[in-house]
């Protein structure tokens, strides 16, 4: 059986005290404010503010302009309709269209009441206020997401160590099965993680933590070469022919999957791949064609890897 969700719980305890305290100020349409304050709960705080900037600002262009119409001409279901198709573009050219169902709320108490008085501003201004202050308090409450994070991270990590054994090991054997489900899976994983490091972000306001964000486009990066490696690796490993810096690289491969983590050790790795790179070049002619296409293609691959742990390089070098 699913559990209720903090968010629930919040819309639940607050709704109930907003609609407890505007009945204690004996407030006009009291169950307004709980309304308001459940259309102002949002998944974070940043969405929270951005929701509740809306719906305040519409509100009181609402109660303002509505309360002047009214009064100038009548309080009439023509005028009502003649109001709403004015105001709507007004809004959208305001930006705060969001707010077009509560600030109608609001327009809508003014043309019941039937005046336009002060206490019917203070009765619409102590309601939204309520409503919106609660949804801001009882939203400040967030649950630290940095725990499930850094567990995505691990997973994450994990699949990329297990695809670089499995790169080693078909390089070294052209007849090891793979089916590479784990690239399939990183897909997913990094969306998931985006979407969960967006919301400590979105949580944090003033104190953002964007550290884990970089760490993630990097890792996405990297999967997008991974997916390029995959396919120069199908090319030499159909091949028979013993080329020996064929093992070596698979050596580096098998290192490389023992240290898939958020440390930086790319300054060690790209050194390795450098003097890789000097072997390669310095080695004899190849004396085949099919021996020449073999080294082209070990060539590309240790380029790739460079652009692969280059690109954590950059990660360091923002953060």
């Amino acid at each position: 059986m699913k559990t209720f969700g903090l968010r629930t719980i919040k819309t639940a305890l607050g709704a109930g005290l907003a609609l407890w305290l505007s009945s204690f100020f004996e407030l006009e349409f009291a169950m307004f404010s709980a309304i308001i304050l459940i259309m102002c709960i949002e998944k974070t705080k940043k969405k929270t503010l951005l929701t509740m900037n809306e719906k305040f600002f519409a509100s009181i262009l609402g109660l303002g302009l509505s309360g002047l119409i009214f009064e100038l001409t009548s309080y009439h279901p023509a005028i009502l309709a003649l109001f709403i198709l004015l105001f709507l573009p007004l809004l959208v050219q305001f930006k705060i269209q969001g707010g077009f169902v509560t600030s109608m709320v609001v327009v809508l108490h003014v043309y019941t009441f039937g005046n336009f008085t002060m206490q019917v501003v203070q009765n619409e201004l102590a309601i939204v206020g309520i409503g919106m202050g609660l949804a801001l308090l009882i939203n400040s409450v967030m649950p630290s997401l940095k725990e499930g994070i850094e567990v995505y991270k691990r997973r994450i990590e994990a699949h990329f160590s297990t695809i670089w054994k499995e790169f080693a090991r078909t390089l070294r054997d052209s007849r090891a099965e793979w089916d590479g489900m784990e690239i399939f899976e990183l897909k997913d994983l990094l969306r998931e993680a985006r979407e969960l490091a967006l919301q400590d972000v979105e949580n944090r306001l003033f104190q953002q933590r964007r550290k884990d964000l970089l760490y993630l486009e990097m890792r996405q990066d990297q999967l997008q070469l991974l997916r390029q490696m995959i396919k120069v690796i199908a090319v030499v490993s159909t091949s028979d022919l013993p080329v020996k810096e064929q093992d070596k690289l698979a050596d580096f491969m098998e290192d490389t999957s023992r240290h898939v983590h958020s440390g930086d050790t790319t300054e060690r790795s790209l050194e390795r791949l450098e003097e890789m790179m000097v072997r390669i070049r310095a080695s004899d002619l190849p004396q085949s064609r099919e021996e020449f296409e073999v080294r082209a293609n070990l060539y590309s691959l240790v380029l790739e890897m460079e652009n692969y742990f280059k690109i954590k390089r950059r990660l360091f070098n923002r953060t």
